[in-house]
């Protein structure tokens, strides 16, 4: 697998690639071609880096910055390392310990019970230890949270309630019915649903809904006047007269860029062939522009500057 690292040539004599290799070995080319930003100049010899963003509090985030990941994976890596393998072992401990997005705080959300400070999607509810613990999911439920989590950091943030160490609910409890609670998965969601920071949830979305809905009735309560502000937009910008005049200006340009040329010319600066396709370009260009402006002109002198239809 050298071939895919250096070019040089060894001691001994190199097989030849076979068509696959060869197209192989393009596509790799390609691809770091297009994206040699991603590792580094000397890489494998150099150490890759691997920073995340926005920046986030983890023990395997440089807390100085937030974003630099100091993994001893990446402090250790060397040549026969395998950069998939370390990358996907970052990606599990991030999933068995969800980092905390930093923030400034001064960011606030529209409404007064949001605030921007950390993605719904980044806390899972928490539950009573009952001393069983699933296993962790497949790598498609792994994709699909990320997906998640970049819409929670580039939409709207919202606070969770927060969770406490110990629920008052289960000391009722006698043994039996947390033993239940624990094996049978239709107990634990109803008494998940009955938690009061679930209930502020629910309350929360149903606030979030209405405000939504009453911003949405406003905007569609808007839609005359802004359509009549279009409307105006439109007759200023795009009348016949302004028109008239942008024609008018590109005319004059495209007229002064055939006379440069015909300048250098003259003054021996291009041959003649350079000459002719660019000079008559220029100047059917010129022409052409002129004709339009004369049509607007006879069109202004008809119908107006402002005519009700254009």
């Amino acid at each position: 697998m050298n071939w895919l690292f250096s070019s040089g040539k060894g001691s001994g004599a190199m097989p030849a690639l076979s068509g696959l290799q060869q197209q192989r070995q393009r596509q790799i080319e390609s691809l770091r071609t297009a994206h040699s930003s991603l590792l580094p100049p000397q890489f494998p010899q150099e150490k890759p880096v691997v920073s995340v963003y926005p920046p986030v509090g983890h023990h395997l985030v440089d807390s100085n910055n937030g974003t630099m990941v100091t993994s001893p994976l990446l402090t250790n890596f060397g040549m026969h390392s395998d950069l998939g393998k370390v990358v996907q072992s970052l990606l599990d401990e991030f999933w068995k310990s969800p980092p905390a997005l930093m923030t400034d705080g001064n960011g606030s959300f529209p409404y007064p019970r949001y605030q921007r400070l950390v993605p719904e999607a980044r806390y899972q509810p928490s539950v009573p230890d009952l001393g069983t613990r699933g296993p962790l999911p497949d790598r498609g439920t792994r994709q699909s949270l990320l997906i998640v989590l970049q819409a929670g950091v580039n939409g709207h943030m919202y606070k969770m309630p927060d969770i406490p160490e110990i629920f008052p609910e289960l000391s009722d409890l006698s043994v039996s019915q947390l033993k239940q609670l624990s094996e049978e998965e239709d107990v634990l969601l109803s008494f998940f649903v009955t938690l009061p920071q679930l209930k502020l949830v629910s309350s929360d979305k149903e606030d979030l809904v209405s405000s939504i809905v009453a911003v949405a009735k406003k905007n569609l309560q808007m839609e005359p006047q802004l359509e009549g502000k279009r409307q105006e937009m439109l007759y200023k910008s795009c009348s016949v007269s302004a028109l008239q005049a942008r024609v008018k200006v590109s005319a004059h340009q495209a007229e002064e860029e055939s006379e440069e040329t015909a300048d250098h010319f003259l003054e021996g600066r291009s041959d003649i062939d350079d000459f002719l396709s660019s000079f008559m370009e220029k100047r059917t260009l010129c022409h052409s522009r002129r004709a339009k402006e004369e049509k607007l002109q006879q069109s202004i002198n008809t119908h107006g500057p402002f005519p009700t239809s254009i």
